[in-house]
């Protein structure tokens, strides 16, 4: 445990900073699985609706660096894939 009192302030921040990216990354996972549910049942106006949350979330995560550039980009690729019907691998 940390004798410094900047440092234990540091420890705070960092778990409290830690969570908030573990928020955006389980919320994408979520509108994620709600996408591919949505594809599969055919249902466009909810597909197209979480396609939209989807999208905006990555952009919001990158945008806060709670993702990196390049892995908003492949998420969001993935998911234009999954709206347009293509098979996953």
């Amino acid at each position: 445990m940390a004798n410094i009192a900047s440092q234990k302030k540091r420890i705070v921040r960092a778990e409290r900073e830690r969570l908030e990216n573990r928020r955006y990354t389980s919320t994408i996972k979520t509108y994620f699985r709600r996408l591919e549910a949505a594809a599969a049942a055919g249902d466009d106006a909810a597909s197209d609706l979480e396609h939209r949350r989807l999208v905006q979330t990555i952009d919001k995560a990158v945008k806060r660096g709670a993702l990196h550039r390049n892995t908003g980009a492949r998420k969001k690729s993935r998911a234009a894939r999954v709206r347009a019907g293509a098979p996953q691998s």
